[in-house]
């Protein structure tokens, strides 16, 4: 998986475990199965953009990259 991809889905599993959301309510929500989600936030697998930008929404979050260091020459 990729740095950034992860960066956001981790973001993504805090929000959701600090959020007084229930994981039904936002499956729910979101249109995501709660199987899936409940497997993404114990991290047993890993979601779409597409999904991320779903839970997001659902969550009333914005999905923007981090920005990263600029490499030195």
């Amino acid at each position: 998986m990729g740095g950034r991809r992860a960066d956001i889905q981790e973001q993504l599993r805090r929000a959701i475990e600090e959020s007084p959301v229930t994981q039904y309510r936002l499956a729910k929500v979101s249109g995501i199965d709660k199987g899936i989600l409940s497997r993404f936030i114990r991290g047993e697998r890993t979601i779409t953009l597409a999904t991320a930008a779903r839970l997001a929404e659902a969550l009333d979050l914005e999905l923007r990259p981090a920005r990263q260091p600029r490499k030195s020459r």
